[in-house]
């Protein structure tokens, strides 16, 4: 919804004081000129408070903070065309106006992932027009009747992208049924709860807030009915785990909206595949990663050989409209959402759900969109609805919005009906101390199921992580620390300057700890900002390149060793460059190498695959990070060699159970070759150091919570730190 006002000319919300027709009035204040002022700096405080004592904001400060900024904004351009105020006036209003962004600077600079909400195409719920309607009435404003009642607009329906086709198998199956589509839109809605002494609370907010401040011990999983004593689903030669068998059994009792977290390795995908097959929610709609689209079929096969599935590739030639299973990946969605809405799909999978975290992006709309359409259409508007992820949270508890929006647990800004009934039948409001506790639960009600392999999965090998430190001495290695010094004086620089736009007058200031950490963190936010708009010159991005391509020839050598001496070997890369170097190791070394890499046609790369797995003769499976970082299946291996660190501690995690994953033998060792004395090893620390916020919202963990900054800017830091400590 735009964010606008209606206005007059001159100040068209100072309402007229009530004693102006008195012989004698109080004397002017300087915020009769503009009473939104005090007020927005009263609020602008409240939330740097709640930054300074938490770091990151919560959803509800979060909101203020962005409206906030958006009536700055619009006060600023009041008191600049204002012919009523003098030319004083609005020089000392606009003064207390950059105040108030000043705050909002350091604010930011406290936790960046603000930003995004003064973004001119950032969102503003109806929470946010609420506080916003309020705090003018609080200032004395004169509101129009849009203004006083809040209402949310309706989401306007997504318009198709111009590259839609229709294979010819979907005009065959509509020609096989010349009879009209059923119009669902008579059916009876879900009843409305109503409103009662929630009726007026922001819930989005503490609902994420009661995931990210921990559980208490408990791990975030439904109760689930206990495994059926014969297993009468698996096929012959295929056998179910208890963990498996009680999630399907939910499915078969009735449940229809799954948020299946379990850790990666612990048959997802079978899980949900089963859980359609008992609930006959077919045809199914699965949403996945290019990289795994060919084993979907081939688990379709596997799990339910009554079944059949069908995969679309480009513009869906080969589909096969009729079969129960149609499996589409993320990047040619877009050009398919004019039939996939209408095909009568009962259930829908979205695998590697954290793929649709940015609500803003277009896959995550499309998926949404799709949902929408499937729930709308489906007979009861029950669908079976599952999110499959291992790792739900990357950086933000935000992360679950858009799952939870998928699995229609909230609409918009708000918990949906039968959410919202859970959350009233609890008796608590946010401001009562049980809420959290109780609402937490009622989410994880809905549908949430995570388990561990340590709890589920007594017989799976052990998993370490072994870090070897390597020197990289050479003439690369040297010039890899050069630019290390020459990043942490341009960072010095940068810090001098902004230090010295804060001085007033010839004294230059000398910040203190608290000023010193905030420039500090500031200076590294710009500098990695501006770092992912260029792809010349030296910054964090180019340098940690650099590192992999110098540890490429020692991560191969290593890699080499160990299947010569302990047998196959996954060796993951983020960059085609280290892959390659990799690769030409092996072939001097007489080994074979099967490669995954993000340009592969899914079929080739099923066959990379399966010679690595099948084939005895290949030695080393040569991986993306990216692309073959989720979904497949490696574990004719017991040891992963990381040649280059990831950004996210999850995207470790998932390399790592390519090969620790159920039916694994053997105990699994992940290698991770670091850089010695380069910002390499604190990039390795940082990664551990941002596993927490998963452990507390899923795990029951009370680990504590880390910076909000990102791994980049968390190096950055540490480099700048470093070049004023001297040393760098």
């Amino acid at each position: 919804m735009p964010y606008t006002r209606q206005q007059s000319s001159g100040s068209p919300r100072r309402a007229p004081r009530a004693d102006s027709g008195r012989s004698r009035q109080r004397p002017r204040s300087r915020d009769d000129d503009a009473p939104i002022i005090p007020i927005l700096a009263r609020k602008v405080r409240e939330v740097e408070a709640k930054a300074q004592t938490g770091g990151k904001l919560g959803p509800t400060n979060r909101i203020k903070y962005q409206v906030i900024a958006l009536l700055m904004r619009e006060e600023r351009a009041r008191v600049k065309g204002d012919t009523d105020v003098t030319d004083a006036n609005r020089a000392e209003l606009l003064k207390r106006l950059d105040g108030i962004a000043q705050i909002l600077a350091k604010t930011a600079a406290r936790d960046t992932s603000l930003i995004t909400l003064l973004e001119p195409d950032a969102s503003v719920s109806t929470v946010a027009q609420r506080f916003r309607r309020d705090w003018l009435l609080e200032s004395g404003a004169d509101l129009s009747p849009d203004e006083l009642i809040i209402t949310r607009e309706p989401e306007a329906k997504p318009e198709l992208p111009e590259n839609q086709v229709i294979p010819q198998s979907v005009k065959s199956r509509q020609l096989a049924n010349p009879f009209l589509a059923p119009d669902f839109s008579a059916v009876a809605a879900k009843p409305v709860v109503p409103a009662r002494r929630l009726a007026n609370w922001e819930l989005l907010g503490p609902l994420f807030k009661a995931f990210e401040y921990g559980s208490g011990g408990q791990a975030a999983t439904m109760e689930l009915p206990e495994a059926p004593t014969l297993d009468r689903l698996s096929p012959s030669g295929m056998e179910l785990m208890r963990h498996q068998a009680r999630f399907i059994e939910s499915a078969r009792l009735g449940h229809r909206s799954y948020l299946l977290a379990d850790e990666p390795g612990l048959g997802k995908t079978a899980q949900s595949l089963l859980a359609a097959s008992v609930s006959n929610s077919y045809p199914l709609l699965a949403i996945v990663p290019n990289v795994v689209k060919m084993n979907w079929a081939r688990e379709v096969e596997l799990w339910t050989p009554n079944r059949r599935a069908t995969v679309i590739h480009g513009d869906g030639d080969t589909l096969d409209a009729f079969a129960d299973v149609v499996v589409v990946n993320y990047d040619v969605l877009d050009r398919h959402l004019a039939w996939l809405g209408t095909l009568g799909f009962k259930g829908m999978v979205v695998d590697e759900a954290h793929f649709i975290k940015n609500l803003q992006s277009q896959r995550s709309k499309h998926v949404l969109s799709l949902a929408d359409q499937i729930r709308r259409r489906t007979p009861g508007g029950n669908p079976l609805l599952m999110a499959l992820t291992g790792t739900p949270l990357i950086n933000d508890v935000d992360d679950f919005r858009a799952i939870w929006q998928f699995l229609g647990w909230i609409d918009g800004d708000k918990p949906a009906p039968v959410l919202m009934a859970k959350l009233e039948a609890t008796g608590l409001t946010p401001a009562d101390l049980g809420f959290y506790a109780e609402a937490r639960a009622a989410v994880i009600d809905m549908g949430i199921v995570r388990r561990r392999k340590v709890d589920v999965a007594a017989d799976l090998p052990a998993k370490r992580i072994a870090d070897l430190p390597v020197e990289l001495d050479d003439d690369l290695g040297r010039s890899i620390r050069q630019a290390e010094r020459e990043l942490g004086a341009r960072l010095v620089t940068r810090y001098k300057a902004l230090v010295a736009a804060k001085s007033t007058g010839k004294k230059l200031m000398v910040p203190d700890d608290e000023q010193r950490e905030q420039f500090i963190r500031a200076v590294a936010h710009a500098e990695l900002e501006e770092s992912k708009g260029t792809t010349t010159g030296e910054n964090v991005f180019t340098m940690v390149r650099k590192i992999g391509q110098a540890k490429a020839g020692l991560a191969a050598d290593y890699a080499a060793q160990l299947a010569r001496s302990v047998g196959k070997v996954v060796f993951f890369a983020k960059h085609i460059d280290v892959m390659d170097l990799a690769e030409e190791t092996f072939a001097k070394r007489d080994l074979r190498t099967v490669s995954l890499r993000g340009d592969q046609s899914a079929l080739a790369r099923q066959a990379a695959i399966d010679a690595f797995n099948n084939d005895p003769e290949v030695a080393v499976a040569v991986c993306s990070l990216t692309a073959a970082g989720v979904g497949v299946n490696l574990q004719a291996a017991s040891n992963v060699v990381l040649a280059e660190l990831s950004w996210t501690a999850a995207e470790q995690t998932q390399a790592i159970d390519r090969v620790h994953r159920i039916g694994q033998e053997e105990p699994v060792t992940a290698w991770r070759i670091i850089a010695a004395h380069t910002i390499d090893a604190r990039i390795a620390e940082l990664i551990g150091s941002k596993q927490g916020l998963a452990a507390r919202a899923l795990d029951g963990s009370e680990e504590p919570i880390s910076s909000a900054d990102s791994v980049q800017a968390s190096a950055l830091i540490y480099l700048l730190t470093q070049a004023l400590d001297g040393a760098l």
